[in-house]
Parts: C-alpha cells; structure tokens; sequence
C-alpha cells in the first residue's frame, strides 16, 4: 500500500469522528443548557439514539453482504450514498426548533436518523480494512494510520465545537460574587439568557454545524478518489458466502471474539461515559468552566500524537501487553475527582489522552486478527468480514448507549437543574462518580477479561503462514 493511499483512507474516517467528537462531548450539555429539555428527557435522546444506531449495525451488515461488485466496488457505494443525508441529519441535530412540546420528538428524531446512517458509513468503512491488503502488517499499518487521523477528527471536531460553542456556556451570572445571606438565592436562580442570547447561542451552534458538515464532504471526496477497493482478495472461486443469519451465529461461537468483544465493550463504554460527563463535570463539580474547551483540547491533542508510539509499542512488546496502557487513566481520573485543580487537571488530560489512544488504536487493530483466525477455521466461506465489524460495532454502541442513558438518569434522580449556577451536593457526587468510580471499574473488567483473550504474537504469525499456503 502507498503512503497516498493510506492517508487517504484514513482521512475518509475522520468525519465521522469530528461529528461523533462534537456530540460526544457536546450534546447532553446542549440539550440541557440550551435546548432546555429535563435530564429525563436528554437521558432517553442519547440511549435511543445509541440504540438506533446499534441497531442498524447487525442491519447494515445484512444489505451490504448481500451487495454484489460494482466498478467502483462492494463498500464504496454505501458510503457514498449516505454522506448527504448524515449531513443534512447532523446539521438538523444541532437546530433550535420555535416549537417547545416537541422539542425531545426533534432531537430524538434527528439524533436516531444521524447515529443510524453513521452506522452505513462506518460499517463497510471499517470492513474496508480487509480489502486494502492480505498483509497483516500493511492492514496494521493502514489501522494505524486510520486511527491516528481519527483521533487528529475527534480533536478538531472538540476543538472546533468548543471554541465555537464555548461562549454559550459561560454564564456571566455565575462569575459574580454572591451578596451576603443571599447564598441559596444565587445558587438557586436560574441564569437562563434572555431570547436575543438563546438566538445567538443558537447561531453559534448552527455555525459549528455547517462547519463539520462540509468536513464530512470534504473527507468522502477524499476517500473515494484516493482508495481503491479490491475484490475480496481473500475468496477462492469456489467459495460460497456465508448466510448473514449463519456467520452471525458462527461469530458468536468464535472465542476469541467473544472475549475480544466483552472486553473493549466495557471498556468503550468506560470511555464515552468520560466523554460525555467531562464538560458537565468541569462547568459544574470542578469549578473549571473557563478551562474545559482547553482541557478537551489536551486530552485530543495526547491522544493524537501518541498514536505512533502505541502501534511502534504493539508491534514489539504485542498487543495484550499495549493494552496496559488503557488502564493509565484510572488514578489520574481518581486524582482530578478529589483534587480539582487546574493545573493537575491539565496533567490528567495529557495522561488521559494517552490512554484514550490506545483505547482507540487496540480494538480496530485485533480485530482483523480475529476475522483472520475465524477465516483459517472457515476456510472455504467468505464475505463473513461485515458481520464481524457490524456486530462488534452493535455492542459497543448498545452498552454506550445503556452507560450513557444511566449516567443521564442518574442527573435526573439526583436534581439536576439546568441553567442554575451551583448544582445540588449530590449532583455534584453523582458526577464524580461517573468521571472516576464508574470508568475505573469498567477498565478493570475489560482487562481482566482481555487477559483470557486467546490470539498472541505467535499465534497470529502462524495463522498468517498458513492463509499464505491457503492463497
């Protein structure tokens, strides 16, 4: 594979990740604070929402295996065909409707439509991995070079939305100081702004919209005219594809998916609950709300230029020894929880960003090692690689999806009010608990499990030889 060619595959995945990285760390606030729809409500957007869009993978991977050649390829035309309507969904997600009953129908709508075509451009996108090259380490490299330009998306995607959207979420009310006996006044009024503000915070936000839209073009356009897809490079003449229903049956038999799966779910999972919980703690139980666009920043920026160091640390020391690395971020997370500290909280950020790349980098990089070690099992059957990529992606989102519905539950049992300066005590705990306890325990679960993941270095070099003899 040409340096060309792996930049541009990896560039076609950024968008994806701008948007997911702007919603991520943005949407349960928006809704909050600006669309002003009770925790309640926000709590059964983003669980729907995931939950559409886990859906949609095992569904994604039924049409596309039964998709036939076409000259531009196999994947290629369902990533083409729903990039307009992401576009248009994502743009709608962000949008202020004059209307305030249906408010939770609109975001719940548009947020379910964007997660669910996210999901026809993620699926053969992903599985294109198997069909730039038989090489384990070229497809190594490629994931390599795919992920860095992924974490490089969720950056500018944070990047750009936070410093966008960062002023909608400064309240000027809240830097006064409080006047005498009037403490539980100040903390309890509401500092919702008046309509000539929400119209502004609402263009701010439709700006940074337009913005990853034309991201989102800019990467397709990329990506089709800088990658060609090979057919099925795998597949004898003879082979038969695999029934959906019956691969999906046999992938759920095959143990080392099995743990590979229950692992990086858990720990995925641990991930998006720090994600979406961060801005919220930082405005609200941290007292760092100037500081939070920045801290976001950090976390991306460590996560991208640490890319390189895992993939050259996997590729000498294996990757079940890398995934130590995930579990970096626990004490620091537990640290910043206890010590909200401005200068220790950037600290955290760099520490955790280096965790987050590996949490990135790994799972992408074992899959095709499992797909690989399915395929010697089941030699004579093909186009089992979509359903691989489609059911791990459905977990991930579905225990995502579940994580981040509680952890927006558990705002709402707790008291949490929008647009009020100071949050109730146990709001402020429940947030710690879902920045550290609840990612930590995640973390070590996955790795635990991980340990009883059967593919090592070895195993892997002898599966390569012998699909070499196969060939």
């Amino acid at each position: 594979l040409s340096i060309c060619s792996k930049l541009c595959y990896a560039i076609g995945g950024a968008p994806n990740q701008v948007a997911g990285s702007a919603a991520a760390f943005f949407l349960q606030i928006y809704l909050l604070d600006i669309a002003h729809i009770t925790p309640f409500h926000a709590s059964l957007v983003l669980f729907i929402g995931k939950a559409s869009g886990a859906v949609t993978d095992p569904i994604a991977g039924f049409f596309i295996s039964k998709s036939r050649w076409t000259k531009i390829g196999r994947l290629m035309p369902w990533m083409l065909a729903c990039t307009p309507f992401t576009v248009v969904s994502y743009f709608f997600m962000w949008y202020l409707p004059p209307f305030v009953s249906g408010r939770v129908a609109w975001y719940l709508t548009f947020y379910c439509l964007f997660q669910a075509l996210t999901t026809l451009f993620q699926v053969p996108y992903s599985a294109l991995t198997m069909f730039l090259s038989t090489d384990q380490k070229e497809r190594d490299s490629a994931t390599a070079y795919r992920m860095t330009m992924e974490v490089l998306g969720t950056l500018i995607g944070a990047a750009l939305q936070g410093q966008i959207v960062a002023s909608a979420h400064v309240s000027h009310h809240c830097t006064v100081t409080p006047p005498v006996n009037t403490t539980d006044s100040w903390h309890d009024t509401p500092s919702f702004p008046d309509p000539s503000d929400a119209l502004s915070h609402q263009v701010i936000y439709m700006i940074a919209a337009g913005v990853i839209g034309g991201v989102y073009l800019l990467g397709i356009i990329i990506l089709f005219l800088g990658v060609k897809e090979k057919d099925d490079p795998y597949a004898l003449n003879s082979d038969r594809a695999i029934p959906f229903c019956k691969g999906l049956g046999l992938t759920m038999k095959h143990g080392p998916y099995v743990k590979f799966t229950a692992s990086f779910l858990l720990i995925s999972t641990a991930v998006q609950l720090e994600q979406s919980n961060f801005v919220l703690f930082c405005t609200h139980a941290a007292d760092l709300r100037n500081h939070f666009q920045y801290l976001v920043v950090t976390i991306l920026v460590s996560a991208a230029v640490s890319i390189p160091f895992w993939q050259k640390f996997l590729q000498r020391f294996g990757k079940k020894c890398a995934a130590c690395g995930i579990s970096w971020m626990i004490p620091f997370a537990v640290m910043l929880v206890t010590i909200p500290n401005p200068i220790l909280a950037y600290f955290v950020a760099f520490v955790s960003g280096l965790s987050i790349a590996a949490s990135l980098l790994l799972p992408w990089s074992m899959l095709p090692d499992v797909v690989d070690n399915f395929r010697l099992q089941n030699p004579h059957g093909k186009g089992h690689e979509t359903i691989f990529y489609s059911s791990y992606v459905f977990f991930t989102k579905m225990s995502a999806g579940i994580g981040l519905g509680i952890s927006a539950a558990g705002l709402e049992f707790t008291g949490y009010k929008p647009g009020i300066c100071r949050q109730s005590n146990d709001v402020i705990l429940t947030l710690k608990i879902l920045i550290g306890a609840v990612p930590a325990i995640l973390i070590l679960v996955g790795l635990f499990i991980l340990l009883f993941y059967p593919i090592t270095e070895e195993s892997r070099k002898e599966t390569n030889l012998a699909l070499e003899v196969l060939r």
